[in-house]
């Protein structure tokens, strides 16, 4: 997914307990789907702005040269004005772009 083009805000907002409900019927249920998803796109954000960086990176053994490339300032820029990831994945959430899987009645943690 590009989550450049992500329609979730930058800035937290208050949203409405019944709307993100509704769709499980548990508020903890919720939490929790919109908190592994969180965790998904944070891992795979970080898993793609190494793999950028790497480019970049240059083996040295002295931290005292420091090299600070442009590009590489832009890169990581780009990816901090990105709105945070539990803010995508609620978006996700309530835009019913998520598929997940609850436990049935029956069934009980153990």
């Amino acid at each position: 997914m590009d989550y450049k083009k992500t329609k979730a805000p930058k800035t937290t907002i208050t949203r409405d307990l019944n709307q993100l409900t509704a769709k499980v019927g548990n508020v903890y249920e919720t939490v929790a789907i919109i908190g592994k998803r969180s965790n998904q796109i944070a891992s795979s954000l970080k898993k793609e702005l190494d793999t950028k960086l790497q480019d970049f990176a240059m083996p040295q053994d002295a931290l005292d040269d420091t090299f600070e490339n442009r590009e590489q300032i832009e890169i990581s820029r780009s990816y901090e004005v990105l709105p945070k990831p539990t803010l995508m994945a609620t978006q996700e959430f309530i835009d019913d772009e998520l598929v997940y899987s609850g436990m049935n009645k029956d069934e009980q943690l153990k």
